[in-house]
């Protein structure tokens, strides 16, 4: 039985109207039905209440990247500039997830937003716009490039730390060639994760929960846009399948031991 995915939604307006929906890019879908070996099933922005019974039913939960920033007061930052797109519905459902999920051992891999969420969750505060920093690369997206192209273009390479799942995944090499589709980033790194990789400028790209019960991590980057090309972003996602076909087998397990008892 293939292992369940849940996939976190935005709160974005469609239609004439403007609609409320809740939503997930294909590209998370694909890549769960592809090397993940999962069923995807997508997550509406439904808060706190129901995070319990969510992670009973689930056997793996990825954090989507987004146009959307979180909310600054989660990490005592400024107010976002005008204009910056917000969606407080999510983050009032992917914070407690994330925390009750690392808590419970269920694998988490956070992407993008994802990541900033899993740094926020923990206690981290994030940078809202990098390229308006000193010293700092343009980490959002080119507007001169054809959208398609520029979301799977290197952008820049990041270096990464010796030793990692991440370094052994990309063959023990100590740079890798990678994305760039954000504005926000880690600021202070919140106590329990651990910074993998880094960008050029010291940008954070990837960390991990340390003393995490099973597979959480997070990248910066979007693996999800071309693991048919690239061997390592292929590998992340089949490193998560591992861990999530392993906790499904653990939870079936669970139940015949305590009948057997």
């Amino acid at each position: 039985m293939r292992p369940l995915i849940g996939i976190s939604c935005c709160v974005k307006g469609f239609g004439m109207f403007n609609t409320p929906n809740h939503a997930a890019s294909d590209s998370y879908v694909k890549v769960v039905l592809g090397p993940v070996g999962g069923l995807p099933i997508l997550l509406p922005c439904f808060g706190p209440d129901c995070v319990a019974e969510i992670l009973a039913r689930v056997d793996g939960l990825i954090f989507t990247g987004s146009r959307s920033n979180v909310w600054p007061e989660y990490y005592g930052g400024p107010p976002h500039a005008e204009g910056t797109p917000e969606d407080l519905r999510r983050d009032e459902t992917t914070l407690p997830l994330i925390r009750a999920a690392i808590e419970h051992g269920v694998p988490i891999l956070a992407i993008c937003r994802g990541m900033q969420e899993l740094n926020v969750a923990l206690g981290g505060s994030l940078d809202q716009r990098i390229q308006d920093l000193p010293d700092r690369i343009d980490h959002s997206t080119p507007s001169d490039q054809h959208i398609a192209l520029s979301r799977t273009a290197k952008a820049h390479d990041v270096s990464l730390l010796p030793g990692t799942l991440l370094a052994q995944l990309a063959g023990n090499r100590d740079r890798i060639p990678v994305n760039s589709l954000h504005n926000q980033g880690v600021q202070q790194l919140a106590p329990r994760l651990v910074a993998e990789a880094w960008a050029p400028d010291g940008t954070v790209e990837a960390v991990r929960v340390e003393g995490a019960k099973s597979f959480a991590h997070g990248v910066q980057w979007h693996p999800e846009y071309d693991w048919e090309r690239d061997s390592l972003s292929h590998d992340i996602f089949v490193a998560f399948r591992h861990a999530c076909t392993a906790w499904a087998e653990e939870k079936r397990r669970a139940p015949l031991q305590a009948a057997a008892e």
